[in-house]
């Protein structure tokens, strides 16, 4: 039973430091472009990209919180953060519909890093 436990925490430890990878390969093929020159593209831009820089880096939290802590709990603070932002926009911009699509591209942009990584998709039936 005691090695369940510690199992269970090696696992999860390896998501978080999946997830440290990834970010990086990610960043790494990001194109340093500013959208023709668009200062609010070329802002948020960087500001995307710093935020992912900085949710990767292992000793950003204390040390009481594991990575997997992280991985798990800093995507629910950021979606709060939007919340707060997006209900002080006028409701004729529909910054509800806008946050589900950011938040849909951005699971799409880290489901892509997987699977170039891993070769393929898992939308088949097999097994590894």
């Amino acid at each position: 039973m005691c090695g369940d436990i510690e199992s269970d925490e090696s696992l999860a430890e390896e998501y978080y430091v999946r997830f440290v990878e990834h970010t990086r390969r990610y960043l790494a093929t990001l194109a340093d472009d500013d959208r023709d020159g668009d200062p609010v593209y070329a802002y948020l831009d960087t500001l995307f990209r710093n935020t992912l820089r900085s949710a990767a880096e292992l000793n950003r939290a204390p040390e009481e919180v594991s990575g997997y802590d992280r991985l798990s709990m800093e995507p629910l603070v950021y979606a709060r953060l939007a919340g707060f932002m997006a209900a002080h926009q006028p409701v004729q911009e529909d910054p509800l519909r806008r946050l589900i699509e950011a938040l849909m591209t951005g699971y799409t942009e880290g489901e892509a890093i997987m699977t170039e990584q891993h070769g393929h998709d898992h939308s088949g039936d097999h097994t590894h």
